[in-house]
């Protein structure tokens, strides 16, 4: 997840022992709305929007999109990623990976809000997500409940929990299914009642653009991270295949599913204009820039998705009976 301005504060390690200490006020410094919304992570909310508007497009262009049903699914992905926003602040700052890190403020890390504060607004907004995955579900398939409590379980344990996916390598690849596969399918589903191979397609990218930008985040984070022993993929793979891998989930995939998407409709050769802003996106990492310097290729690769998936979406629904 995006973390894009200074670093924060250097402070002593947070914990739920000391967040409950009588010596220490209920909200150590205080943490303006303005604070709350930086830690929120605006600069990732991409990752909701386009899962959505691909998917409603595509079950435009079955001939079923159900706008009421569209804004229900971008309310669940919308309160998720926020959600996983803070479960990640709060995780983090208790176990000190926050305390020198280059990125946006960190509400655990710089010391403005109490650790079980973060937690509980983190369970507030994976449990609005989950209300209104719940309606979603009533009003077409029961079933996906399930697929809702994996949604959220996964949020948490991304970097919650005594054995977090997130520190193992495995963060891109729960981006890549949840932010990617499922909430395209899944939004088409609700409103189709089926998936087609074009939804699958466009999910694939989708899902390529958003592990894209967690990708980044972590080659950013490779020094500080090693040495806070969080494993990340970027930690495994190393500097240099990380970057490598970063053009196959910026450029490579999106180009091919774009191409792959012509026999669905012609018209999402349209996606092909997000192109250069993608390939502005990998520029930074192209160039082996490292710390802030990475902060470019976070923010236009938030708007590279974004604009392929609007481009992609208008041509579908161009199509759509």
């Amino acid at each position: 997840m995006t973390r894009e301005h200074s670093r924060s504060p250097q402070r002593p390690r947070a914990s739920e022992d000391s967040a409950h200490s009588p010596a220490e006020p209920a909200e150590p410094r205080g943490a303006t709305l303005a604070d709350w919304l930086e830690g929120a992570r605006p600069r990732t909310w991409p990752n909701a929007v386009a899962p959505v508007l691909v998917g409603t497009a595509a079950a435009g262009l079955g001939g079923g999109a159900v706008w009421w049903q569209a804004l229900l699914a971008l309310l669940v992905a919308w309160s998720f990623i926020v959600g996983v926003n803070y479960a990640n602040d709060y995780s983090d700052g208790i176990r000190g990976t926050d305390d020198d890190r280059v990125g946006p403020l960190r509400l655990v890390g710089s010391g403005l809000v109490r650790p079980a504060t973060v937690k509980r607004a983190a369970f507030a907004f994976l449990g609005l997500g989950g209300l209104a995955g719940l309606v979603l579900s009533a009003t077409s398939a029961p079933w996906l409940i399930v697929v809702g409590v994996l949604c959220i379980l996964a949020a948490w344990f991304y970097t919650g929990g005594r054995s977090p996916y997130g520190y193992r390598g495995l963060g891109e690849v729960a981006v890549f299914v949840f932010f990617g596969l499922v909430a395209v399918i899944g939004t088409q589903y609700t409103q189709l009642g089926t998936v087609t191979w074009y939804a699958v397609v466009a999910a694939v990218a989708v899902g390529s653009f958003s592990s894209a930008v967690n990708l980044t985040n972590n080659l950013r984070d490779i020094p500080s991270d090693t040495e806070s022993g969080k494993v990340t993929l970027a930690v495994r793979l190393g500097d240099s295949r990380t970057r490598g891998l970063h053009a196959v989930l910026e450029l490579l995939v999106p180009l091919v599913a774009t191409l792959a998407l012509i026999p669905a409709t012609p018209w999402a050769l349209l996606g092909l204009l997000a192109m250069p802003v993608a390939w502005r996106a990998n520029a930074p990492v192209r160039a082996r820039a490292t710390g802030a310097g990475l902060i470019p290729a976070l923010t236009t690769a938030g708007m590279a998705m974004l604009a392929w998936s609007v481009l992609v979406s208008a041509g579908m629904l161009i199509s759509a009976p």
